[in-house]
C-alpha cells in the first residue's frame, strides 16, 4: 500500500486561480489536486488534498493524520503567520511535515517574513508558484524513503 501524504491547504487557497492571479497563479486548487495526485503515483504515494478557511478544521485534520498519513505537506496561508495551535498539532505529530508557499513570500509584506509552521517544518518551499507542491512531494519521497 502506497504511503498516504495529506496535502493540507489553509485559508482563501479555494480561490487559487480567481484571487490575485499576479501572485498566485491562474491554476486551480483542483489543478494542483490532480497533477499532485499523478506524481504521487509515480512516486509510489497517494495524496490526500484537504483546503479549509477554519483553522480549527485544520487542526482537526492534522490530528487525524496521525493515525493515516505518512507525511503532510501544508500551505497554512495566512495561518502562517498567527497560529500556534497549528504549530502544537504539528509538533504532534510524528512523520515529517514540509511547508510550501507559493509566492515568496519573503519579498512581500514584512509580517510574511515569520512562519510559526516553520518551527516545526522539515523543509520550506517559497516562490515556485503551485511548482512548489509538487517539489515538496518530490522531497517528501526521498524523506519517507
Amino acid at each position: 500500500m502506497a504511503a498516504r501524504i495529506c496535502i493540507l491547504n489553509g485559508p482563501n487557497l479555494n480561490l487559487l486561480g480567481k484571487r490575485q492571479p499576479e501572485i498566485y497563479g491562474h491554476d486551480t486548487l483542483e489543478d494542483v489536486a490532480r497533477d499532485c495526485a499523478a506524481l504521487a503515483a509515480e512516486l509510489g504515494l497517494e495524496t490526500e488534498m484537504f483546503q479549509s478557511n477554519h483553522e480549527g478544521e485544520i487542526i482537526d485534520r492534522i490530528h487525524r493524520a496521525r493515525e493515516d498519513a505518512a507525511g503532510i505537506i501544508i500551505n497554512p496561508a495566512a495561518y502562517t503567520h498567527t497560529s500556534v495551535a497549528i504549530l502544537d498539532a504539528l509538533n504532534a505529530f510524528e512523520g515529517p511535515v514540509l511547508e510550501v508557499h507559493i509566492s515568496n513570500v519573503h519579498k512581500r509584506e514584512s509580517f510574511r517574513h515569520h512562519s510559526y509552521v516553520s518551527l516545526r517544518a522539515d523543509g520550506v518551499i517559497a516562490g515556485f508558484g503551485v511548482q512548489g507542491y509538487e517539489l515538496a512531494l518530490r522531497r517528501m519521497a526521498r524523506l519517507l524513503a
